[in-house]
Formats: C-alpha cells, structure tokens, sequence
C-alpha cells in the first residue's frame, strides 16, 4: 500500500481543527449582549432622565433653554407615560443657524421618542442645539414625572424645578421638594456668583431656603444686602410652587371640590424685543384669569405693551386657551404671549 505524504497528512489535520473550531463557535449564545451591540442593537436607556410611567396624557413643554446661537425649548406629546411626539417649539435660526436646525431638530425629536429619555447622543456639527434641545427636553421630563406622582397621591413627595429667574448679578433658579401639600425641602440650583457675588449667595441662599421651607409658600421676605438675588429667588420659586400638580397642596387655590383654582406660570418666551411670560388662573377647566408677568419695556415698548396685554389676557380668558389673535401693531409681543400661555395650559393639563 502507498504510504500518505506527509504534507497531505497536515492539509488534512488543519481541516479537520477549523472545521471543529467553526462548530465551537457555532454554538455561541445569540443572547452575549457584546454581540447585541455590535451589531447596532441598543440596551434599555438608563432609569435616569426616561420618560415617566404611570399613564401620563397630553402635552408638556420644557423650560427654554439659552443657547449661544439662541433659545431652544422641547414640546413632547405624551400618552399612557410614553413619548409619542417630540418638537422644537425654538429654535436657532437666522444666518447659518436656520441650516443647522433645519438639519439636526429632526433627528434629536426622533432620537427622543426612540429612546424614551434625554439620553440621547448630541447631532455632529450642532453641538450647542443639541445641548440646549436635552437641557430643555430634561425639564419637560421633570414636569411630567411631576405630574405623574402628583396622581399617584398628595403624600407621595414631588421634586420641582422653578424656571430660571434673570437677575442684575447673574440667574437663579429653585428646585423644592413638595410632600403632603407642604414644602419639605428648597435649595438654588443656580445662583450669581464670582467676585462679591459668591460671599452674598453663600449668607442669602441657605436663609431663603430656611425661609421657604417655614413658610410653605413664596410669600418670603428678602434678606438684607441680597435684593436681587432674593427677588430672583422668589420668583423661581413661585414659579415651581404653579408646576405642582392640582390638589398636591402647593398651587395657589381657593374654593373647593372641583372648581378648585390652580395658578400657574409658563415658560418664558424671548421675542425680538424682550421676554414675554404668562400666568393663568385655571378653575373648572376654564382660564379665570391671564396675566404677563413679563413682558417687553423700554422707549417704544412700554407703549405696544400697555396697550395690547390687556387685550391679550382679555382674549386668553374669552376663548379658553392659546388660540387667540395677535393684537395689530405688536406682533412680537403677541407672539411670545401665546407661546407662554400654551406653556402655561399645558403644565395645567389643558
């Protein structure tokens, strides 16, 4: 018999080694969750910043969020504690900025309702929008998660962010933790600092705090030497009691039963003028009262204002919501007026 050659003796033992290793490999769980990202696969967003579960419905609008190209502020449409809609009510625009909008909102509002959350990754070549679109998206979670365990019952304590308050030294903004219709705890989440700043904030701040936690409401006195840091901290603060859900006690209301009154406060609004702000009275599903708590000022604007706010509150109360019409001659004040309404209406539930 004809002896094998040794080389097809070691073609044939490599065969046999690969064909063994492919079959090792074959078995390999299809569940490794390596394999699951390699190829494109996402893992479950972080608890972190999801959207609230807990069968929350309707709209909700985050704070605008400033940017160095402009404002940037997230409307998301939410239904049974999902996202089902996702937009950019502002965005940057002008120049360039209408391009890269243009550009990258729409992916950020897929990336949102995709992932259920603000952890979502910024859009190349538009990074200052994409930060400011999830600070904003951020805050419009915040409200909903608020709402959600406000209709889960008045005990359960709700942590909530008031809008940012501009003052002469810099912002400041007030997150409060609410628990059985009372204050439990207030802190700033930002507050003016550098320089002589930093030595107000750290004698004001824990005092404000203090103040509002014993008094359970905004309705504190200013600390001596920091008026503009208390003032700015009042109005935050108010502004983050009017985003508590009704009935959890830390809303202005009166009356009783279901024609309880709940004031609340929108988002503000930048115009090419100046900020425009609302606060709406809402009672029985009806606007009892409209006001702006801000609005544009100086030379020609206190004019335009004076004579259409009023118009406009009267409007906002007549038809029940931001489907009002511009008053003639200020157009940009009216404009940012049913921009904070709707704000205002949708943290209202309406």
């Amino acid at each position: 018999m004809r002896k094998s050659h040794p080389v097809r003796r070691a073609v044939l033992a490599g065969a046999a080694t690969v064909s063994g290793i492919v079959l090792l490999l074959s078995l390999k769980p299809a569940s490794d969750p390596g394999s699951a990202q390699a190829a494109g696969g996402q893992l479950p967003p972080a608890a972190a910043g999801q959207a609230p579960q807990g069968g929350v419905n309707g709209a909700v609008t985050g704070d605008a969020a400033q940017t160095q190209y402009g404002a940037v502020q997230v409307r998301l449409t939410m239904s049974g504690g999902k996202i089902t809609q996702a937009e950019a009510v502002q965005a940057p625009k002008g120049g360039r900025s209408d391009q890269i909008t243009a550009s990258s909102v729409p992916r950020l509002n897929q990336a949102v309702v995709a992932a259920q959350s603000a952890d979502i990754d910024a859009v190349s070549g538009a990074t200052y929008t994409s930060a400011g679109y999830k600070k904003s998206l951020q805050s419009a979670l915040d409200k909903a998660k608020a709402s959600a365990g406000g209709a889960q019952g008045s005990g359960d304590a709700q942590t909530l962010t008031g809008d940012v308050a501009q003052t002469q030294y810099g912002p400041v903004q007030v997150r409060v933790t609410v628990a059985g219709g009372k204050i439990t705890k207030a802190e700033a989440v930002q507050a003016p600092k550098g320089g002589r700043s930093d030595q107000i904030t750290s004698a004001s701040v824990p005092r404000l705090n203090q103040a509002a936690v014993a008094a359970g409401s905004a309705d504190i006195d200013a600390v001596s030497g920091a008026t503009y840091t208390s003032a700015g901290y009042k109005k935050s603060l108010q502004s983050a009691l009017d985003k508590a859900p009704a009935g959890g006690g830390s809303s202005q209301s009166s009356g009783s039963g279901s024609a309880q009154a709940k004031t609340v406060t929108g988002s503000v609004a930048q115009t090419q003028y100046g900020p425009v702000q609302v606060r709406v009275t809402v009672a029985g599903g009806k606007i009892t009262k409209a006001e702006a708590v801000q609005a544009p000022k100086g030379g020609r604007s206190d004019q335009i204002t004076s004579a259409s706010v009023p118009r406009l509150n009267q409007a906002a109360v007549a038809a029940g919501n931001a489907q009002i019409d511009a008053v003639s001659g200020a157009t940009y004040t009216s404009a940012g007026y049913k921009q904070s309404l709707q704000s205002a209406l949708d943290q209202a539930g309406g």
